[in-house]
């Protein structure tokens, strides 16, 4: 089957970040493939609002860790639509650990960590990349974060996984051009359910409140500012390739 919309697959889009892009990319006619790992109720709610906005929807269950589940999400994309337009790399782990308890993580926490955040993105990427080659304008966006390029972030594992996303990014722009852009976003604080279950209700009210405290726009990011810095490499950039925008309010020049 084809489409006259176009078409993005957003990985890890059941809720947060991932499901405000999903529904942002609607609201400008894409249809979309939402992908999610074991929050089901939560994918089927946002494959809802995204029909809502007159597209279509794909919901895939699949672990981008795996790349026949990254082969065949492309697969479904293109038996339903016969295109890809966008890739947008949204699903991460990690394990909140302080940095300073270097006893806190193991290889395995590494390796599921960077399984996700880091080797995802590439599989996911390589899985997409002929078809978006074939769109004549073909977009990648990598939600990496400024813990890959500050330091900072839920632990040292989930610093470096970005660190090598911000790198691979970089790499997939010089193989991907000309057809295809690559680049990446940065956040920094994102009100989100994951952080609030990572570290815990009071521990997330507190940082939270210095966080607000210390940046200079005297606010974290929403979910929503994250989509609209995906919607701005995706409809427009048409020169930007390879490059990491920092979503922060500002937390990098203070951190």
């Amino acid at each position: 089957m084809g489409s006259s919309n176009k078409v993005a697959v957003v990985t890890g889009s059941a809720t947060g970040t991932g499901a405000a892009i999903a529904i942002a990319l609607a609201r400008k006619n894409y249809n979309v493939v939402v992908n999610y790992t074991r929050s089901r109720e939560e994918a089927e709610e946002t494959v809802k609002q995204v029909e809502a906005e007159g597209v279509e929807a794909l919901l895939f269950q699949g672990d981008v860790s795996k790349d026949e589940d990254c082969r065949a999400m492309a697969a479904a994309a293109i038996e339903k639509w016969g295109r890809i337009d966008a890739l947008v790399n949204n699903a991460g782990r990690t394990k909140f650990t302080p940095h300073q308890d270097l006893d806190g993580l193991d290889a395995s926490d590494f390796h599921d960590i960077y399984a996700v955040n880091t080797i995802g993105p590439f599989q996911m990427t390589r899985a997409c990349a002929p078809h978006l080659r074939a769109s004549g304008r073909g977009r990648v966006v990598m939600i990496s974060s400024v813990a890959g390029t500050h330091g900072h972030g839920s632990s040292l594992a989930y610093v470096a996984s970005k660190g090598g996303l911000n790198s691979m990014t970089k790499g997939l722009a010089r193989v991907l051009g000309p057809e295809t852009t690559v680049n990446a976003i940065c956040p920094g604080m994102i009100e989100t359910r994951w952080l609030r279950e990572g570290w815990g209700e009071a521990d997330y009210e507190r940082n939270r409140a210095a966080m607000t405290k210390r940046v200079p726009l005297g606010k974290v990011s929403q979910p929503e500012d994250i989509a609209d810095a995906v919607l701005w490499f995706i409809e427009g950039g048409d020169l930007v390739t390879g490059e990491l925008l920092i979503v922060d309010g500002g937390m990098h020049l203070v951190s």
